[in-house]
Parts: C-alpha cells; sequence; structure tokens
C-alpha cells in the first residue's frame, strides 16, 4: 500500500480519496496545493491514503459479505500501519480524518468508530449508508444485510448508539459535513447530522450552493474546515 505525506508538523490529517481513486489525486487535482499555506507553516500534515474500494464494496464479483470483509481488513491496514506510522511522523498528539465523496464514508465511519484515536472529522460530498439506493448510486449491497454491514454504516448505527462511554468521547469531537444544495446525497447529510445532534453529538453542517461533488469545490473546502 502507497501513500503521500506532505507536511512536517501540526495536525496530522487522515485524508481518504475519493470513489476508487488513488493516494495522489488530492495532489493531481490541486486540492494539496490549495492547503500549502497551512501545510508549510506547520498547522497540518497530510497521511494521503490509497483506496481499495474496487476490491471492497464495488467489487461486483464478490458476494457481499466478502465486500465488507475486504474493508475490514483495509481498516486493520490503517489502524495497525498508517496510524502508527502518523504517531512515528507527527508528534502534535491531534489526529483527523477527512476525505471527499467516498473518502467522506470512509472518514466519518473510522471516525466514529474510533473516537479516542481522533479528534476531528471533516467529510465533503459523502453518503453514510451505502445500503442505500439513492438516485443512479446503487446499494453497494445488493439487499445484503449483516452485522458487520451494519456497524459500518453510520446511516444505521448511530441513531441506536446508547452506550455512554462511547457517546461521551464522540461528544468531544468536532464533525464537519459539507455538501452540495443541489448534491443527491445531500437528505442522507441533513438525516445524519440529525442523528448525530439526536445523540448529543454537536456538528457542523453545511450546504454550499449548486452541485459542489468537484475538486474544485473540495479545494475550497478544505482551506474553510481542514
Amino acid at each position: 500500500m502507497e501513500l503521500l505525506i506532505f507536511g512536517h508538523a501540526g495536525r496530522a490529517v487522515l485524508f481518504f480519496p475519493t470513489r476508487m481513486a488513488r493516494f495522489y489525486d488530492y495532489e493531481n487535482w490541486g486540492i494539496v496545493d490549495a492547503l500549502q499555506q497551512k501545510i508549510n507553516g506547520g498547522e497540518i500534515q497530510l497521511f494521503c491514503v490509497d483506496s481499495i474500494d474496487a476490491e471492497s464494496f464495488y467489487n461486483r464479483w464478490a458476494h457481499p459479505s466478502t465486500r465488507m470483509a475486504r474493508h475490514l481488513q483495509y481498516e486493520e491496514y490503517l489502524l495497525n500501519e498508517v496510524l502508527p506510522l502518523m504517531s512515528q511522523k507527527n508528534s502534535s498528539g491531534y489526529f483527523e480524518t477527512a476525505g471527499c465523496s467516498m473518502g467522506a464514508y470512509h472518514a466519518l465511519n473510522i471516525g466514529l468508530k474510533y473516537p479516542h484515536i481522533f479528534k476531528k472529522i471533516v467529510s465533503m460530498s459523502g453518503r453514510y449508508d451505502l445500503t442505500r439506493q439513492i438516485d443512479n448510486f446503487n446499494d453497494l449491497f445488493d439487499g445484503f444485510h449483516n452485522p458487520e454491514v451494519y456497524f459500518n454504516m453510520p446511516g444505521q448505527y448511530v441513531a441506536n448508539l446508547h452506550e455512554e462511554q462511547l457517546l461521551t468521547a464522540l461528544r468531544r469531537l468536532t464533525i464537519i459535513l459539507a455538501i452540495g444544495q443541489t448534491d443527491p446525497f445531500l437528505y442522507n447529510n441533513r438525516e445524519i447530522s440529525q442523528q448525530l445532534w439526536d445523540k448529543g453529538i454537536s456538528n457542523e453542517f453545511y450546504v454550499w450552493d449548486n452541485y459542489a461533488h468537484r475538486p474544485r469545490y473540495w479545494k475550497k473546502m478544505v482551506q474553510l474546515y481542514l
């Protein structure tokens, strides 16, 4: 697995790529360059990880349970290899997670599952229940459900969180959701924002003009939210 690191100090950002994208795409799209002032000033350090979406959620040749199992292997890689690397390279003690489009799902899911690791989540243009058909975006599990699927869909599990210790940790997080006004995932974002508030978990929810599901918008979002 390859990744790119930008910066030398500051808040360590685990930055997830878009759907089936690569670890170098944010650099190629100018999103890293949009953060150069913060990077060069030692405010943030980006860890741009690779994606295995084509082997997990978008692997139509595999059974849905196998797709989820592959995603959980990816999560183990993040927890056991990437996060220790981030700790080795960055002594700030401040980890945040971020992503755009499919990366927004990855960022929110891992941040909510491990709030003792992260202090901030920034999710831009995402959807948070991959089992739902939304416009032309299919249910990525073809109607299949099991506990592993449920516990990795924020749009399903957030409403049923009751463990007070976990809720206390989640309430310490800074959570930012941003979505375009005409993005088909707008309702899903409103819903997850309200579900979080219903659990006493504060979050900032921003609706941008137009579709806003493009790198030229994400360049502006990261400057504001990361």
